[in-house]
C-alpha cells in the first residue's frame, strides 16, 4: 500500500505517530493525537480503528498506537514529501524557514511520488531540511541521531543539529541570533529553571536564549 492509497487524514496520523518519537519523544496517545489535530478523542478512536483494520497500526487497549511495517513505510513517505517541499520552498522560492511548515502540510498531500523525486533530484538530493531534520530516502531509510537538548547541555562547545519547527515565532527568534543547523555554539553555564541561557554563537557573539527557544534546539558534539 502506498501513501496515495489512504486518506489525507490517515497520512497525517501515521506521520504524527512516527514523528513523535523521531527525536526521543514518547509515543503519541489518543489524547495527544486529539490535541494535535484539534478533534475529539472519540474521532481519534475511529481513525485509529480504521488504521488498525488496514494493518497500518497495532492497537492495544490503553496504550499508544504502534505503526506496522506498512504504516511506517507510508509515514516515512509523508515525512520525505514534507521535508523536501520545505527545502524546495526555502532554497528555490525564497521562503523563510519559519514560513514553510504550514505550506508543506498542504502541498505534501497533493504531490505525487514522481514530483517529489524530481524535486529531490533538482535540489541535489539534500540529506536534511532547513530545520536540520533528516530527509528519508526513496527507500525509506533515514538517518538517526542521539542529540542533546540545549536546555540539558553541560557547558562546552557543540554544533546545532536541529531546530524544532513547532513554533514559527521561536524559529524567528533563533534566526535573529544565528542559531541554525550547522552553527557552532558554546554553552557558557547551566541556567536555572525558567532562566535565560547564555550561549556563544560561532565563538563570537554571546546571546541569552529564553527557555522556550532553548527547548527547540538540539545539539550534537562537532
Amino acid at each position: 500500500m502506498r501513501a496515495g492509497e489512504v486518506s489525507e487524514v490517515s497520512q497525517d496520523y501515521l506521520k504524527a505517530i512516527w514523528s513523535a518519537q523521531e527525536w526521543g519523544g514518547d509515543p503519541m496517545t489518543a489524547t495527544e493525537l486529539a490535541n494535535r489535530f484539534g478533534t475529539t478523542k472519540a474521532n481519534v478512536t475511529e481513525v485509529l480503528k480504521r488504521l488498525d483494520e488496514l494493518d497500518l497500526i497495532t492497537r492495544v487497549p490503553y496504550r499508544p498506537p504502534v505503526l506496522t511495517a506498512q504504516g511506517k513505510t507510508i509515514a516515512l513517505s509523508m515525512v520525505r514529501r514534507h521535508r523536501l517541499i520545505e527545502t524546495f520552498l526555502v532554497e528555490s522560492l525564497g521562503y523563510g524557514w519559519d514560513e514553510v511548515h504550514d505550506e508543506a502540510e498542504i502541498l505534501e498531500h497533493a504531490a505525487s511520488d514522481r514530483l517529489i523525486d524530481r524535486i529531490d533530484a533538482f535540489l541535489g538530493h539534500p540529506t536534511a531540511d532547513p530545520h536540520g531534520d533528516p530527509i528519508p530516502g526513496p527507500d525509506g531509510r533515514v538517518d538517526s541521531h542521539t542529540p542533546t537538548l540545549l536546555t540539558e547541555a553541560a557547558p562546552g562547545r557543540y554544533e546545532v543539529l536541529r531546530v524544532s519547527d513547532a513554533d514559527p515565532q521561536v524559529l524567528g527568534k533563533l534566526a535573529e541570533v544565528g542559531v541554525r543547523p550547522g552553527a557552532s555554539v558554546e554553552v557558557v553555564e547551566v541556567a536555572a529553571e525558567g532562566e535565560d541561557l547564555p550561549v556563544v554563537i560561532d565563538a563570537e557573539t554571546t546571546v541569552s536564549i529564553d527557555p522556550d527557544a532553548a527547548s527547540a534546539v538540539y545539539l550534537s558534539a562537532p
